[in-house]
């Protein structure tokens, strides 16, 4: 009879702090619901952000094609944006190598889809990870003969050989104000150019830029491809402005139609960096950079590889 009456006695104790759980369990679903509490957060944001550094297995290996832009024409310390890129990705710990700058004075887009013809050119294209393009430029104003050269410097310019490295240019112009290697300060009438003019030119060459994109894209389909926008060089001269900005943005947009069918493909604007600030980043031949406006292009181009 003891036995049994224990027995009794715990399995009614039991009974009770089960019951007693279940309702302090319930009393506190119920002020749960009643009034709940969100997750606890910061109350103010950090101070400062950390800047992004590329991650430890990163190795860009980086490879130029183009024009005078891509060779750092105007540069008088040699780097343009090539090797200040290369230079920029290689901080703080990174990788970067520059296989070949194949930047030539005065290349066309006709000249460039030549080259890509080339056993040379395709087997760089092959080892890189990284492409930077610039081309365009002199089809659009030489195509309206802005710069008074006849349209044939750029043919003629891009029989040269490609250099493996910018070389500092001489700021010193010879006795007909012309510096070889560079283009020419323009000497078109202001009142002789037209946006038609100016227009007249891209059609052709925007189907040479599509047909050089879709080249790299056959023979390197890995890498990322980063093609430098244009700017208007002429927006300081009177009645280049509007004319020059129309031509410039028509042919970006273009440009911009063609990589966005390239997934690995990336337009990196320039037009607003030069825009309104010539007198800072234009060289003394007042079409190329200078070193802080191939820094400016530099540093815009690091941000979109990053």
């Amino acid at each position: 009879m003891k036995d049994s009456k224990w027995t009794w006695r715990t399995v009614s104790l039991v009974s009770i702090l089960a019951t007693l759980l279940l309702i302090t369990g319930f009393v506190y679903a119920v002020g749960d619901i009643l009034n709940p509490k969100g997750e606890q957060f910061l109350s103010s944001l950090p101070q400062e952000t950390a800047a992004p550094t590329a991650a430890a297995n990163d190795e860009y290996k980086i490879l130029a094609l183009g024009d005078s832009l891509a060779k750092g024409t105007g540069d008088n310390s040699g780097q343009g944006f090539v090797r200040r890129t290369v230079d920029a990705l290689s901080a703080n710990g990174g990788k970067a190598e520059l296989l070949g700058n194949m930047g030539i004075n005065g290349l066309t887009t006709a000249a460039l889809q030549s080259k890509l013809q080339e056993e040379g050119v395709q087997y760089a294209l092959r080892q890189a990870n990284v492409i930077l393009i610039s081309i365009g430029g002199n089809d659009l104003f030489r195509g309206s003969d802005i710069l008074g050269t006849g349209g044939s410097s750029g043919q003629a310019a891009a029989s040269a050989k490609p250099s493996q490295q910018a070389v500092p240019q001489s700021t010193e112009a010879p006795a007909n104000n012309k510096v070889e290697g560079t283009t020419p300060v323009p000497t078109a009438s202001a009142g002789d150019l037209t946006p038609e003019s100016l227009l007249s030119a891209l059609p052709g060459a925007a189907k040479r830029l599509g047909s050089i994109l879709d080249t790299v894209a056959e023979v390197n389909p890995q890498a990322q491809v980063y093609y430098i926008g244009l700017y208007n060089p002429f927006g300081d001269i009177e009645g280049l402005l509007i004319p020059g900005n129309q031509a410039v943005t028509a042919w970006n947009n273009a440009a911009m139609d063609m990589i966005n069918k390239h997934q690995n493909m990336t337009l990196v604007p320039t037009f607003d960096l030069f825009d309104r600030h010539l007198a800072k980043y234009l060289s003394n031949d007042h079409f190329h950079p200078n070193g802080d406006g191939y820094q400016r292009m530099s540093e815009r181009i690091v941000q979109a590889v990053r």
